[in-house]
């Protein structure tokens, strides 16, 4: 991956690592966040994202069976906040109106589900990990 910010930017000169060439991509996984080459952070949200919603359909089979809320609060505390804070202190402060919006949607059809109220995004973030 090149970052590369300059007016007119010129297409980089090929790299090679032995005699084999390095292909230029425009994101990758690194410790499990994705790294786009404009160093923008919607395709990593949007992975967290899906993760999350992935991770709601078990917190509803669990109100389903009627477990107590406390259950489910720490069901919500391990499986989905850990997916939502990953890599939060990296990510938060450039991250869209938009995307902090569609992350705090998540926490707050949790809330409906669980029926109390949790931690919002900002919240999260302002501990720390």
């Amino acid at each position: 991956m090149v970052v590369d910010f300059r007016k007119n930017a010129a297409p980089p000169a090929p790299i090679t690592v032995g005699d084999s060439p390095v292909d230029v991509v425009q994101s990758f996984r690194f410790l499990g966040s994705i790294i786009s080459q404009d160093l923008k952070w919607e395709l990593n949200i949007s992975s967290i994202t899906k993760k999350a919603q992935q991770r709601m359909y078990f917190l509803r089979q669990l109100k389903k069976f009627n477990l107590p809320k406390t259950m489910m609060v720490h069901f919500y505390t391990a499986i989905i906040e850990s997916i939502l804070c990953s890599s939060i202190t990296v990510w938060y402060a450039a991250a869209t109106a938009k995307d902090k919006g569609r992350l705090q949607r998540i926490i707050r059809s949790a809330e409906k589900v669980i029926g109390c109220n949790l931690p919002s995004l900002q919240d999260l973030f302002a501990l720390g990990p």
